[in-house]
């Protein structure tokens, strides 16, 4: 049995549904409402990473789990990694980020991941990181702009990045899931190009096949922007990112998810035609 959390993320639910696919899979759900995997083999547990009790459960009989952890001040690393550890459970995939091995970055989110890297590594069970770089999904903010204007308006259009598709994420996720030899492995995984959100904006475009318009953000209107939706610390992590990605710090392309899946990576345009309703006009 395969402990999935994260279920109803970006990740999380690709995991979930490959694995359901091809046998039973465990969801812990603190809001099981919201899943979107369901079926005979598919359990779930109810709960959240804060109630042992229902950790327990979740993890009673599991051989593998895979982590997800959003919340930069609650223990949730450390509250799962000692009880997958005291239930015995052989292996834990953990959804990171690639900035933990870039020197570089020292930005608020990216000190938070190498924290909850280290936890894991400290409580004794077998690990393998997978360390994404920036998701494809997360241009899905644009899609309010490009319903209602057709406009894309976003810091710094120029600053290339290897932007990858979550579906890709998740076959690698699961590869260290469910085959030999991943413990102690870390996984870099980017997209199969570097490419700019100007360059995402026109294969939108195209998919959409209307005119878009890229309107780059000044500094301080995308500041404003982040502090209307995100705590300061999380804002001003963004943002230092975003200099990075300027930098040319985000380029590079790996090559893990053709070594693990046997598939190629996803393009941004393959994404953005599966994708496109979301970007439809009102």
């Amino acid at each position: 049995m395969i402990l999935v959390t994260g279920a109803t993320g970006a990740v999380g639910r690709e995991v979930a549904g490959l694995l359901a696919a091809a046998g039973p899979v465990r969801i812990l759900a603190r809001r099981p409402e919201r899943l979107t995997v369901r079926g005979d083999g598919v359990e779930v547990v109810e709960g959240a990473y804060g109630d042992r009790p229902a950790l327990d459960r979740a993890l009673e009989g599991v051989s593998s789990v895979f982590l997800v952890t959003n919340s930069p001040t609650d223990p949730d690393d450390e509250r799962v990694a000692g009880a997958a550890a005291a239930a015995g459970v052989r292996h834990l995939v953990k959804l990171s980020m690639m900035a933990v091995e870039e020197p570089g970055a020292d930005d608020f989110i990216t000190r938070w991941q190498r924290r909850n890297e280290e936890t894991i590594r400290a409580s004794g069970v077998p690990w393998t990181f997978v360390r994404p770089r920036t998701f494809m999904s997360n241009t899905l903010s644009w899609a309010p702009g490009i319903r209602s204007t057709g406009v894309v308006r976003a810091l710094y259009g120029d600053a290339p990045v290897a932007c990858v598709d979550p579906r890709d994420v998740a076959a690698v996720a699961v590869a260290a899931l469910t085959g030999a030899g991943h413990e102690g492995r870390t996984y870099a995984v980017s997209g199969p190009e570097a490419i700019t959100a100007r360059e995402q904006t026109a294969q939108l475009s195209r998919v959409l096949g209307r005119p878009l318009r890229f309107e780059e953000l000044g500094l301080d209107a995308a500041r404003t922007a982040l502090l209307a939706k995100y705590p300061r610390p999380a804002a001003e992590a963004f943002l230092e990112s975003a200099e990075r990605q300027r930098a040319g710090a985000k380029a590079a392309v790996v090559p893990t998810v053709e070594e693990l899946t046997g598939c190629q990576a996803r393009p941004y345009r393959t994404w953005a035609a599966d994708h496109a309703d979301a970007f439809a006009a009102e």
